[in-house]
């Protein structure tokens, strides 16, 4: 598992007991050679994407989904993912589709780099509708003491570097689900905005995992904070990385707004704002770091990882907790006049 130089464990590598059918899955932190760790647990899980899965019959990226919104929030406090565990509830085990959803969870921690060390299979007649599942995921990483993040330097005057996402990975899809059905489209009918392509295409393709990339970034000493873009987007995500006394300014005209985003925009007639706090628009993971790396930074993710980035703010003084203002001037992504979003409760 993964390229050359990485040095994670592969699924099932040291570590971990992957004989699965015990009460419990084990880890053995010293045989992967940690010394002094601090463990990082997270869980998730889809929400209602799952229901344009089940209608387009595509399992797979949904266990790719999974693992990802896990891992992803793991990865952001500069720590390596262990191992995964699963849960998945329906009515009536249906294997074929059980069996796609696993091997997506598999490929998501391979392509993480952890265990996949064991799960829960639970069938409850009455509680689910034929053919409705859901799934939950449980992730634990791990770090060194002394190198979480973010780390205790980030200051006015270091910049924000945004990401590219690949849709809108695993949120807003109550919204995205009453937009199709005002516009009486089926998941898969062709996309109006990349009419080659099915809607199904287009929006159900799985949440990157940024794991390798941000390690490689984090262990070069190029990142102090990161922030995984889930649901609240840009303005209350990324907050969450920065400390007291300051605030992350960002323009929006500064990254492109994905054709996907555009086209929700306009058919279901969404502000700037909600946009912004509904949808990741394009930014799938935020890095805080130095202006001096930040162009050391955008190479990297570009020629290791072919992973577009961009310049797309600064942080700036302020008073009390932590926010974030994002200005979009008029014209930008189609909006005919300026806009703001801000943190909900700085508004």
């Amino acid at each position: 598992i993964g390229t050359p130089g990485w040095t994670s464990r592969p699924a099932g590598g040291p570590g971990a007991d992957v004989a699965l059918g015990g009460f419990g899955g084990l880890f053995d932190l010293k045989a992967a050679g940690f010394r002094d760790p601090i463990l990082v647990a997270s869980t998730d899980g889809v929400g209602t994407k799952i229901k344009l899965a089940i209608a387009a019959g595509r399992h797979h990226d949904i266990g790719i989904d999974l693992v990802a919104m896990c891992v992803n929030d793991i990865v952001v406090q500069g720590a390596e993912p262990l191992f995964f565990l699963d849960y998945y509830a329906t009515g009536r085990l249906r294997r074929d589709v059980a069996r796609e959803v696993i091997a997506g969870i598999a490929d998501g921690c391979r392509e993480a780099g952890c265990a996949l060390i064991g799960g829960e299979t639970a069938e409850m007649p009455g509680l689910y509708a034929e053919g409705d599942y859901d799934l939950a995921g449980f992730a634990v990483g791990a770090a060194e003491r002394g190198t979480l993040l973010p780390r205790p330097t980030i200051a006015p005057g270091d910049v924000v570097i945004g990401v590219e996402s690949r849709g809108p990975h695993a949120n807003g899809f109550s919204l995205i689900r009453r937009v199709l059905e005002k516009c009486g489209l089926a998941i898969d009918a062709p996309a109006p905005f990349a009419p080659e392509r099915s809607l199904a295409d287009c929006l159900l393709a799985p949440t990157a995992i940024y794991v390798r990339p941000m390690l490689a970034l984090h262990r070069a000493g190029l990142v102090d904070g990161l922030a995984h873009v889930t649901g609240g987007g840009l303005p209350e995500n990324l907050p969450r990385c920065l400390p007291d006394g300051t605030r992350a300014v960002l323009q929006a005209e500064r990254w492109p707004l994905p054709p996907v985003f555009a086209w929700l925009k306009e058919a279901g007639g969404i502000a700037g704002p909600e946009l912004l706090r509904t949808f990741n628009c394009g930014i799938g993971m935020a890095i805080v770091t130095g202006e001096d790396r930040a162009e050391t930074v955008c190479q990297r993710l570009a020629a290791d990882f072919g992973l577009t980035s961009w310049v797309i703010g600064r942080i700036a003084e302020a008073t009390g907790k932590p926010h974030c203002v994002i200005t979009a001037a008029a014209g930008t992504w189609g909006y005919k006049e300026g806009f703001v979003a801000r943190t909900g409760e700085e508004e």
